[in-house]
């Protein structure tokens, strides 16, 4: 299922995450352990995008806070209703991306992964390690990772008409997702590969 992003070559790709002068070093330290492709900062999303003949393929990765407002795992009905609404525009994924009709895109798969969804938070033994600390500080470390929890969705498209998709359009969501300030890009499609930064105001990228 994960085909074409397995073969994205991030590294070669010109982001401007280096550029975010106030990020934590612990920060990139535990997304570096986890895999993840930028710092864990609020305000900011990650998305990968690959259109491969009829396959269009996205990943997107934001800090919880930017969808739901907040990152503790939901215990009020407020913040129960917070989420489900969140997962809800989540799963409109053909609305979310506005995905041109013309291109006759059909989801293929859809996976939403968060532990404020009642997913298992990964790389647990990271927490494990932290747990058993001998400076008095592992209960802190434990309970911050949980403090910077995700959400991470993965779609899969097939269209009938990949040559309607010109552009990917992320307006809706910035308006659906007002808390998110900029989207860091990884595309590759017909026009090659590149790493672009959009935003509400520049929020349609060109494959």
């Amino acid at each position: 299922m994960r085909r074409l992003l397995l073969a994205l070559p991030f590294t070669l790709l010109p982001l401007t995450i280096a550029q975010a002068a106030d990020e934590h070093a612990h920060t990139q330290e535990h997304d570096h352990e986890h895999g993840s492709l930028g710092a864990h900062e609020h305000g900011v999303g990650r998305l990968n995008a690959v259109l491969d003949g009829q396959s269009l393929e996205l990943e997107l990765e934001s800090p919880a806070m930017n969808l739901v407002g907040f990152e503790h795992l939901a215990t009020t009905d407020a913040d129960k209703a917070k989420v489900a609404a969140a997962r809800k525009q989540l799963e409109q994924s053909l609305v979310l991306f506005s995905l041109p009709k013309g291109a006759g895109c059909v989801v293929s798969t859809q996976e939403l992964n968060s532990p404020l969804f009642g997913d298992k938070p990964e790389a647990d033994h990271d927490d494990d390690d932290d747990s058993h600390a001998t400076d008095g500080k592992g209960a802190a470390a434990h309970e911050h990772h949980h403090d910077h929890s995700e959400i991470h969705a993965h779609y899969q498209f097939t269209c009938a008409t990949p040559t309607a998709l010109k552009n990917l359009d992320l307006t809706q969501i910035f308006k659906t997702f007002p808390s998110t300030q900029k989207i860091q890009v990884q595309l590759i499609g017909p026009g090659g590969q590149q790493g672009v930064e959009a935003t509400a105001a520049a929020a349609t990228l060109r494959f």
